[in-house]
């Protein structure tokens, strides 16, 4: 296989990657964390509650980060409130939108769950957490040495057994088995666990493409064409707010970053630095324009030219800056 085509088959399966390279580093992040953090306290009630800290929180954790950094969370909240044609619609068309924001939620959910249930499989299979938290209500009632305590001193025995030298010479074994049989049933339920959502994923990736009006060709080309035309739009958007900036810049200044034989530059004023200082958010003006910065409205308003100041380029000599040429000065 030549590298361009491996290239291409990898970005086909930019998603698959992008899960699977979240899960090996949920994977390698929670070994660290056991390692470095953990450390049962080995105590009534303590056990349980620090247990489910670690089996929880930082499940919830990730769970959080991956709606953050999903792009998609963003688009569909940023200027979701303000729609003005909605009411000029169709029952059609407003049906069609709920159904494709119910669509981008659940792009959004299952790539956010991913971390979390790697994190809860893996803590499961490990079989850590789940002892330090449970122990202290294990079944021991067969165990003749446990048998004939209080209620109270057997919770309190048990939960000392995930730290060994706490434990007494008589009540190794016991501790010995009690642990296994929890870490057994701690693994079990990391394996169900990833069976239930490998099933529920291949249904929900079945029902998807089988309710798609797309053949597999032409969504494989939609696919490419949507990774496309985000990376192109980023480009351009990039070059185009450069270019517009450096308008700006020009206007404020008198010249331009990179421009060689600057024969004048412009000082601005006290007003002119009072009116681009500050803090500033996007203010929308009407529903046709906005101000994307301070400076930006500084020459919507069309200031005065101002000072300039004439400057000799032989005693003077401007060093460029590397930056690329978008607008001619």
């Amino acid at each position: 296989m030549s590298l361009a085509a491996l290239i291409s088959f990898l970005k086909s399966k930019e998603s698959i990657i992008f899960n699977a390279v979240i899960a090996l580093l949920t994977v390698g992040g929670q070994q660290l964390f056991s390692f470095f953090a953990f450390s049962c306290p080995c105590s009534p009630s303590e056990n349980l509650r620090y247990g489910l800290a670690f089996l929880g929180v930082p499940a919830l954790v990730l769970l959080i980060v991956g709606f953050v950094f999903n792009d998609n969370t963003w688009r569909l909240f940023t200027g979701s409130t303000y729609d003005s044609s909605l009411q000029e619609r169709s029952k059609q068309s407003i049906l069609m939108k709920y159904k494709l924001i119910c669509f981008v939620l659940g792009n959004i959910i299952g790539r956010a769950l991913v971390a979390p249930i790697t994190w809860l499989a893996v803590t499961l299979l490990n079989g850590t957490y789940y002892t330090c938290a449970v122990i202290e209500y294990a079944s021991v009632e067969h165990y003749d040495v446990l048998r004939n305590l209080s209620a109270e001193v057997r919770r309190h025995t048990l939960a000392q057994f995930p730290c060994p030298q706490l434990v007494s010479s008589n009540l190794t074994r016991v501790k010995d088995e009690v642990v296994l049989e929890l870490r057994y049933q701690s693994q079990v339920s990391g394996w169900l666990l990833i069976a239930t959502v490998a099933i529920i994923f291949f249904i929900v990736l079945c029902v998807a493409r089988c309710c798609s009006p797309l053949t597999y060709l032409h969504l494989r080309y939609w696919t490419s064409y949507v990774n496309n035309e985000q990376a192109l739009f980023e480009q351009a958007a990039d070059q185009h707010s450069k270019t517009f900036a450096m308008q700006n810049i020009k206007k404020f200044f008198g010249f331009s970053p990179g421009s060689k034989n600057i024969s004048e530059i412009r000082i601005p004023s006290r007003l002119d630095w009072k009116a681009v200082s500050g803090l500033d958010l996007l203010k929308v003006v009407n529903q046709d324009y906005c101000h994307y910065s301070l400076l930006h409205a500084w020459v919507d308003e069309d200031p005065t030219d101002g000072k300039f100041i004439p400057i000799d380029v032989e005693q003077v000599p401007v060093k460029s800056v590397n930056t690329p040429s978008l607008v001619s000065v």
